[in-house]
């Protein structure tokens, strides 16, 4: 009896130290295989370091561009299968050999020399690329020239590297819909983790930037689309003041509130881009206004720009016990660290709740409406002759008759968009009027002055939900509205993670503030650097 107890006790132990072996070097390998997509030559690397680095003759574009090509191969189209590039510019390698041409020379063609840009597939390019805004409809779409932005891009020495996935149609389909979702790509994944959701609907450039497969990308917002991806996927977004960036050549939602903007790692990378992307275009009215065009916004990159501002707390996303919906303890945490952070860097602070009037967000969706039906029929006619999609009507139809679009949600906005008088009715008029009067002279114009403020600060959102295809998108907290309603300029920085899952804190303010706003959020970025380098953890029970 003695004996056999013995031999049980050193099976036991025998089977144990199997147990742990197992678990080791199972961990062990998990842990390997993170590295493994980490260790790129590339990573975390800026458009200053490029610059210099070929200027220096340290490496060449193509390298570079291959590069990010092969990445973009191993991390999005297998391993992970991020799945947020629908495809590569087949051209990217030989503009790289054409400017690798331009530096034997000691010539630099701009501030974006070589430097790998993904576009949100809903910008136009005039090359051998589709733009489809994620919709099979429009899947051998070819776009007649480059968009605005995109020439201005190219102007400026940047590689055009792909298109990223998105939102389909911008996320303004159908209800209950999934961000990062669309027919040509399926769902994009968050590289934190891979289960949650990437927000969107620039969703694939947000995730191409923090997974770092390319330097920079450009994604487009009508309400929230450039802010939360970059919240989701712990990365900097500019949304610039409607009318400092052309919108010619991107498909639209709304011509009051749409317009493209930079994501990138750093807000330094974003600022260049913005520099290079602004500008008048008489194609686009909205552009005309620009009150400065050749203000330079790199030279508000210097710290000590947050002192002595005065800054408003927008506390409404935040949760107490009058207002449950959206609360999170843990943001609530960061932010509030954030302030004093923002303190004691030298800035007053003032809290304020409200800012919009209880009716703004229907006067906007009624405008959005009426803006989509025009916008997008108007688009369509810009299309090559050969293309299967005519107007809205057609858009409709084909969506009803193709197996894979409809499977998960609804084209509810489509359907009314198509149902709206278009922009001479009186209900879109009256909506105009005041959607402008209570988000601009009654909302962050009033705010301000009755504050004497300088910028407003709030939680950009909350972390990332459980992407889920069957029930859509489940929003916790946003802070996007605002700015996002009156045109005005929006800057997220990260600010922390809650349990390894980024969060953000924008700063907003008056329209044509950008340059305040950056020389606010760059203090703050460089005194707080919390930005995180995804792992790509497979779900939460990884954390």
């Amino acid at each position: 009896m003695g004996k056999l107890r013995i031999m049980n006790l050193s099976n036991f132990r025998l089977r144990l130290a199997l147990i742990l072996s197992f678990i080791i070097v199972n961990s062990c390998h998990k842990a390997s295989k993170k590295r493994d997509l980490n260790e790129f030559i590339y990573l975390e690397t800026t458009v200053e370091r490029l610059i210099y680095g070929y200027k220096n003759g340290d490496f060449k574009v193509v390298d570079v561009i291959k590069e990010y090509i092969d990445r973009i191969k191993k991390i999005d189209m297998a391993g992970p299968g991020l799945r947020s590039i629908i495809q590569i510019n087949p051209d990217a390698v030989k503009i790289a050999s054409e400017l690798d041409n331009l530096l034997s020379k000691g010539k630099l063609k701009g501030p974006l020399h070589g430097i790998p840009v993904i576009l949100k597939d809903n910008i136009d390019s005039g090359d051998k690329m589709n733009t489809t805004a994620g919709s099979r409809a429009l899947i051998n779409s070819k776009a007649n020239e480059d968009a605005f932005i995109v020439k201005k891009l190219r102007e400026s020495g940047a590689v055009i590297l792909g298109k990223a996935n998105l939102s389909e149609w911008a996320n303004f389909r159908g209800q209950n819909s999934t961000s990062g979702w669309s027919g040509i790509n399926g769902q994009t994944k968050n590289p934190y983790v891979l289960s949650r959701n990437p927000c969107g609907s620039s969703s694939g450039s947000g995730v191409a930037v923090s997974a770092n497969l390319t330097v920079l990308a450009i994604g487009t917002e009508t309400n929230g689309s450039i802010m939360c991806p970059s919240n989701a996927n712990g990365i900097v977004g500019i949304k610039p003041t409607v009318g400092l960036i052309s919108r010619t050549g991107i498909i639209p939602i709304s011509f009051t509130q749409d317009t493209s903007g930079p994501m990138a790692r750093t807000l330094s990378d974003a600022v260049i881009a913005l520099n290079v992307m602004k500008g008048q275009d008489s194609l686009d009215p909205k552009t005309l206004s620009i009150p400065n065009k050749k203000l330079d916004y790199t030279k508000f990159l210097r710290q000590g720009g947050i002192k002595n501002k005065r800054i408003g707390v927008y506390s409404l996303p935040l949760g107490n016990k009058s207002r449950r919906k959206g609360y999170n303890a843990d943001v609530d945490s960061i932010f509030k660290k954030s302030i004093k952070l923002i303190r004691s860097l030298g800035a007053e602070i003032i809290e304020i709740d409200t800012i919009n009037h209880r009716d703004n967000g229907i006067h906007s969706y009624n405008v959005m409406l009426h803006e989509y039906k025009d916008g997008l029929n108007k688009y369509f006619k810009s299309l090559k002759s050969n293309s299967q999609i005519k107007n809205l009507d057609d858009l409709i139809k084909f969506n009803e008759k193709d197996s894979i679009e409809l499977k998960y949600f609804n084209q509810a906005y489509l359907k009314l968009a198509n149902e709206t008088g278009g922009m001479k009715s009186d209900k879109y008029k009256n909506s105009l009027l005041l959607l402008n009067k209570y988000s601009k002279e009654d909302g962050i114009d009033r705010v301000m002055n009755k504050y004497n403020l300088d910028a407003i600060i709030s939680p950009t959102g909350s972390p990332a939900w459980s992407s889920d295809l069957l029930n859509g998108d489940n929003y916790h907290i946003g802070s996007s509205s605002p700015a996002a309603r009156a045109g005005y300029p929006n800057i997220t920085i990260p600010m922390g993670n809650v349990h390894g899952l980024p969060v953000g804190i924008s700063f907003f303010g008056r329209a044509w503030s950008e340059s305040k706003l950056i020389e606010i959020a760059f203090d703050f970025e460089q005194a707080s650097k919390e930005r995180i380098i995804p792992n790509f953890i497979l779900n939460d029970e990884d954390l």
